[in-house]
């Protein structure tokens, strides 16, 4: 007998007088232990599909406008930023700018409205991720004024990233190894952001140590949307925009907006059930 055969004699019978467990072969009862399956079923837990979509809806339709409506009022243009982040070449970079019209606002009340209506927009973005943390780490919902206040604190956290990448991204990107030292440059400050962020979040409710593990994750899963950027969006791009008209740059911008919601879901899940796995490993070394 081989070790494989050994191995699967010494897998324990299926129970008396359940027919479908009988059924099921090794490779089923297999993935029914592993990781893969814990994988799968903990993204069903958070709505994986749901939350992404209605991640990506919220940034075309609140974060967007609000991001265009702040560079309009200080006088730079939004779409160099995409153009940075997504990593396209001179015939996408075109159309992107094509889709952005250089603007000048001045504040008045339709304006003040609009930022308004572009922030409340922003809140659900915040509270969606906060149910995808909570969700992954089995918590009830945070409610009230204070949790209002937390979100809030969220996004200027996040208005704040964005100006500090705006600020050093072009300078790095710049020297010498650039794109290298950038890259490295973002997943130290995108794991240090979601780290905090997780924990913050979730109001303290799960301790730093349980949580750095998202974090570091969701680095490495926002790293490899990046690339994923520069090596897809430029076809896309002048492909639907071949196919659709302008309206197709949207549509690539939605799929990037809904691929960050992917990353930050990811992120927490892989993050979680590593955690949960380390736990499991090493009873008498848990994180407090």
């Amino acid at each position: 007998m081989t070790t494989s055969e050994e191995a699967e004699a010494r897998q324990p019978a299926p129970p008396a007088g359940d027919p479908d467990a009988a059924a099921k072969g090794p490779w089923r009862r297999r993935y029914e232990r592993s990781s893969v399956r814990e994988f799968v079923a903990a993204l069903g837990a958070v709505d994986f599909g749901d939350r992404i979509i209605l991640f990506g809806a919220a940034m075309l339709l609140s974060v967007l406008p609000l991001i265009i409506l702040l560079n309009a009022l200080a006088s730079r243009r939004v779409d160099d930023d995409i153009v940075e982040h997504l990593g396209l070449d001179a015939r996408a970079a075109k159309l992107v700018e094509g889709l952005f019209r250089p603007s000048t606002v001045a504040f008045n009340l339709g304006v003040f409205v609009s930022l308004l209506l572009a922030l409340a927009g922003t809140l659900a973005v915040a509270r969606s991720v906060q149910v995808i943390y909570e969700r992954t780490f089995d918590l009830p919902p945070a409610k009230g004024a204070t949790n209002l206040v937390r979100c809030l604190v969220w996004v200027a956290a996040v208005a704040a990233l964005f100006v500090a990448d705006g600020a050093i991204g072009r300078p790095i990107g710049k020297a010498p190894a650039g794109p290298l030292l950038l890259g490295v440059v973002y997943f130290v400050v995108l794991t240090a952001f979601f780290w905090w962020s997780t924990h913050f979040l979730l109001g303290g409710r799960e301790p730093w140590r349980r949580v750095w593990r998202v974090a570091l994750a969701t680095g490495l899963f926002w790293i490899g949307l990046g690339v994923f950027a520069a090596l897809y969006f430029s076809s896309t791009i002048v492909s639907d925009s071949r196919l659709y008209g302008t309206i197709g740059v949207v549509f690539t911008l939605v799929t990037w907006f809904v691929a960050m919601g992917a990353v930050v879901t990811l992120g927490a899940v892989a993050g979680v059930l590593w955690q949960r796995r380390h736990e499991r490993a090493g009873p008498g070394d848990h994180d407090s």
